[in-house]
């Protein structure tokens, strides 16, 4: 199968998939990025994936998905609940996570020594998802922060995303092969992350006997392309976009805008490529729906500010806990015109009350909000909740019998 998640260029997909988002994707450091890294090319094969130490998360191991996550319920009265997120004894599912475009190390692929930014995103994006799977994350080459220099310029950096692909693709065949024991599972990615996914789902699922072990691949952060009207046929062959509780072997997918500031004509993000395409929306909270419906929001509520405005999360001043949960705070709705797909978001904001009126998520590039990346950097965030409730019902329906297709 063709790759079909670049856009005109290797390029501008490192603009749309490298998200400034290590200051939000949690406890990264704010070190400078390395500027203008000279190009290469790497050559050397794949680590082993056989080696524990090559894996960011495995089952049963003290690391960055184990960790119990301190979480406080923000409502309308301020402060609430407090309480301990910890990974299931025996979940029924396996979920192998992509990281996004975080690291900061020198050159345009990082090394395999994972650093805050790489065990930020999976503690904030992932390690809730233990709750209801085994959590696998490989440490793998990823395209880094630094690249962004040299894909303003056009620089062709298709040989890095192909050495950045080649681990994720070794780790999954290790982990099909001696980890997964033929279990159902869900692929996760974000940004850089879904774009490998992508790939791997197209070149290493479709078509194949495991891709009846499937439940979902959640792939955030980048386009999966549809025909206009349809569920499937663009980025993938026969994978189609989820539309229903508890169906399996489908795509939860979205890009976060909000709904105020829509995606515009060259839109870094929250657009298909092609003509006759568009970016697929699925809404975690109303699977099958363009209707809006209230997101079961987490937030990684310490991490440094975004841009001038501090987000003040309550009245009652700072949070107690790393992180909040928030329901309905944010309304999500699957918007389409055209080639542009994207969930529009709104904050149900109530200056009288004890929350905040604010959310992050915005990209800020020289200070000014860059409006073509959206709420980029709160993708995972806005809809955790949903679609940690979404994997659950479909572990369900595959344990039930069939899958549910």
């Amino acid at each position: 199968m063709p790759v079909r998640f670049v856009l005109s260029s290797v390029g501008g997909a490192i603009l749309a998939c490298a998200g400034l988002c290590v200051s939000t994707l949690a406890l990264a450091q704010t070190a400078p990025v390395a500027q203008r890294p000279a190009v290469q090319t790497q050559t050397s094969l794949a680590p082993n994936y056989t080696d524990d130490t090559n894996w960011l998360c495995l089952p049963g191991r003290d690391d960055p998905c184990s960790a119990p996550l301190a979480t406080t319920a923000l409502n309308a009265n301020g402060y609430g609940s407090t309480g301990q997120v910890t990974p299931a004894k025996s979940p029924p599912a396996d979920c192998f996570y992509v990281y996004p475009t975080v690291s900061r190390d020198r050159g345009l692929n990082s090394d395999l020594l994972p650093g805050l930014e790489e065990r930020g995103a999976a503690t904030s994006q992932f390690a809730r998802f233990g709750t209801v799977c085994r959590a696998f994350a490989p440490v793998y080459r990823s395209v880094t922060l630094g690249a962004l220099p040299l894909a303003f310029a056009g620089t062709n950096l298709q040989p890095n995303f192909d050495t950045a692909y080649g681990d994720v693709l070794a780790a999954w065949r290790e982990f099909q092969s001696r980890r997964a024991k033929n279990r159902p599972f869900v692929i996760i990615g974000h940004s850089q992350g879904s774009i490998h996914a992508m790939r791997l789902i197209s070149q290493e699922i479709e078509g194949k006997p495991v891709a009846k072990r499937m439940l979902s691949a959640i792939l955030l952060g980048w386009p999966v392309e549809v025909p206009a009207g349809k569920l499937v046929g663009g980025s993938f062959k026969s994978t189609p976009l989820c539309t229903r509780t508890g169906q399996t072997g489908c795509v939860l997918t979205y890009m976060s805008f909000r709904a105020e500031s829509p995606p515009a004509a060259g839109s870094f993000l929250g657009r298909a490529a092609r003509p006759g395409m568009t970016a697929g929306c699925t809404n975690p909270a109303a699977l099958g729906s363009d209707k809006p419906a209230p997101l079961d929001s987490y937030w990684f509520a310490l991490a440094p500010t975004q841009g001038p405005q501090p987000i003040a999360w309550s009245s009652q001043g700072p949070p107690p806990t790393p992180f909040l949960r928030t329901e309905g705070l944010a309304t999500g709705q699957c918007a389409h015109d055209g080639q542009a797909g994207y969930l529009a978001v709104r904050v149900n904001a109530d200056p009288k009350d004890a929350r905040t009126d604010h959310i992050p998520g915005d990209v800020f590039i020289a200070g000014q909000i860059n409006r073509g990346w959206g709420l980029h950097v709160a993708d995972m965030s806005l809809g955790q909740g949903d679609l940690i409730r979404l994997v659950e019902a479909q572990s369900g329906s595959y344990r039930g019998a069939r899958p549910a297709r």
